[in-house]
């Protein structure tokens, strides 16, 4: 088998996956009372998809993704608010702005070690999150940015106080980018990725430009993770500095742990495991809820995911 027939059979779309998206698509309709917990883990599950793409694939460590995923949602709701209300438009622009601010900052993302990455990424969401607070004349600091109205998505359907026509839409988002990012990673360009990540001087030694995919790869998440913080904007008419804070960071990259990193329904599983546990933990003890997921994360980890739900074999020598 060719290399481009063996790329063609790993792009097919299987069965199971065919099922999940229905039953994701109709989860709106299904969990109509919880419409707004069915956006929340839309967008965290977009977030969760352009960060795996980013460390997932191409092996670039980051904790400060919401660098990005904040300016998507800043740019998405000052045009909102002072150009056009239009939702698809906006979410063009927040992916536009995004993908421009991780071109700018990739020269310093693809040279140097992984410390150096994980203080630089978190260093750019620091500046960006003083930024926003210094100009507050635009972005509201500290208040946030208020007044941000949405127009009607398509032109007919108005954003609802129940979140249907919001979850909705996120959905859509994300099934948009799930199949652009399935059709990237199962690509010549996703397998040169994967081949970063397991070993940079090989690739260079057959002539591959490394920074330049290290680059390109880091532009196309910073996008993903704009657009997820456009959607946010979008679908609550609000942004504010919890955008840029480090907790947005933290939490993208618990969901993408939990799901697991290098594949992408690893962000999807892991955003649902995240968000589901998060709200059933809360109300039962608001006050503690980080302690459990901690402790699940410690599970996780020392048990491994595979054998988590087969308590049976935890003693048994790996």
């Amino acid at each position: 088998m060719s290399a481009q027939d063996s790329l063609r059979a790993a792009s097919r779309w299987r069965s199971w996956e065919v099922a999940l998206w229905l039953a994701i698509g109709l989860a709106p309709v299904l969990l109509g009372s919880h419409a707004a917990l069915v956006n929340e883990i839309a967008i965290l599950a977009l977030f969760a998809l352009s960060l795996d793409l980013i460390l997932g694939y191409a092996g670039i460590v980051s904790l400060g993704h919401a660098a990005f995923f904040g300016v998507g949602a800043y740019a998405a709701a000052l045009f909102a608010k002072y150009a056009m209300p239009d939702p698809l438009v906006g979410l063009a622009v927040g992916s536009a702005v995004a993908a421009l601010l991780g071109l700018l900052t990739s020269p310093m993302i693809v040279r140097g070690t992984d410390l150096t990455r994980l203080m630089v990424t978190m260093g750019v969401a620091l500046v960006l999150l003083e930024l926003a607070n210094k100009f507050d004349g635009i972005t509201g600091g500290a208040d946030g940015l208020q007044g941000v109205v949405m127009g009607p998505l398509l032109g007919r359907f108005e954003f609802d106080l129940g979140a249907r026509v919001a979850s909705f839409y996120s959905v859509g988002v994300l099934f948009v980018a799930f199949v652009l990012m399935r059709r990237v990673v199962h690509s010549p360009l996703g397998l040169s990725m994967q081949a970063l990540r397991d070993n940079r001087l090989r690739v260079a030694a057959i002539g591959l430009s490394v920074q330049g995919r290290l680059a390109a790869v880091y532009t196309l998440g910073a996008a993903l993770a704009g657009a997820s913080g456009a959607l946010l904007a979008q679908t609550t008419g609000f942004a504010s500095l919890d955008v840029f804070e480090f907790h947005r960071s933290a939490d993208v990259m618990l969901a993408l742990v939990i799901g697991g990193a290098g594949w992408l329904w690893g962000g999807l599983i892991g955003a649902i495991a995240f968000k589901v546990l998060h709200d059933l933990i809360s109300a039962f003890t608001a006050q503690y809820w980080t302690f459990w997921i901690g402790l699940f994360l410690v599970v996780l980890m020392l048990v491994g995911r595979e054998r988590l739900f087969r308590p049976w074999t935890w003693w048994r020598r790996r």
